[in-house]
């Protein structure tokens, strides 16, 4: 069921707002894929009805890796909790996992998928965080150990989700203020997606759902 459902409402979720681009991450794009050859095959067969959208897979970030294992991918489904990074998680909480986490042999910290994937993966969340390029990371910790980038990283983490946390928090203190903003992104959503269920209908021939 989960091969044959998801991949479709993910392609749903996309199609039904005309997206141009869509921003994922490298294990999704077999899944755009799928939602581009929808689009196309629709066009094809009742007309130009759905925008074919493209990835935007950013360089840095296609796949950030788990902490304790960095060659597998960072994931919420992760067998060790020590292994990601949650938005909403108490600072310290995430700052303890990032200087914990697995690094590689010697004590050079350079960028090398393959032979230093600890150290590429934490140097890869700095840039994407930052927008450092990697090697200008790199020359910031030059002659410095493992345990500054990661004390580093903490800092940088801490600064990016602190805005995001506080922002949270208000929403769920205030209940009401956040069933407004649903409800509006509720209809906002409706607006959009009704004209291109309209055009569906029409291009298949079927009578508009009531």
């Amino acid at each position: 069921m989960g091969l044959f459902t998801y991949p479709v409402l993910m392609a749903a979720d996309i199609l039904i707002y005309q997206a141009n681009q869509v921003p994922v991450g490298e294990d999704q794009r077999q899944h755009l894929e799928l939602t581009r050859n929808l689009a196309q095959r629709f066009n094809a067969r009742f007309g130009e009805t759905f925008v074919v959208p493209d990835a935007k897979i950013l360089t840095n970030s296609a796949k950030v890796y788990d902490l304790q294992n960095p060659t597998a991918k960072m994931s919420k489904s992760a067998a060790s909790e020590n292994g990601l990074v949650r938005l909403l998680d108490p600072a310290k909480k995430n700052a303890k996992k990032i200087k914990s986490a697995v690094t590689d042999d010697g004590n050079v910290i350079r960028f090398d998928r393959e032979a230093q994937p600890g150290i590429a993966n934490l140097l890869t969340i700095y840039s994407s965080l930052t927008g450092d390029p990697i090697e200008s990371i790199v020359e910031q910790y030059e002659g410095k150990m493992y345990g500054h980038l990661k004390v580093g990283l903490a800092e940088v983490v801490t600064e990016t989700l602190d805005p995001i946390q506080q922002r949270a928090q208000q929403l769920l203190d205030d209940p009401a203020e956040l069933d407004r903003l649903l409800a509006r992104g509720a209809e906002k959503a409706r607006e959009m997606t009704s004209e291109t269920i309209k055009a569906v209908y029409d291009r298949m021939g079927f009578l508009p759902g009531v």
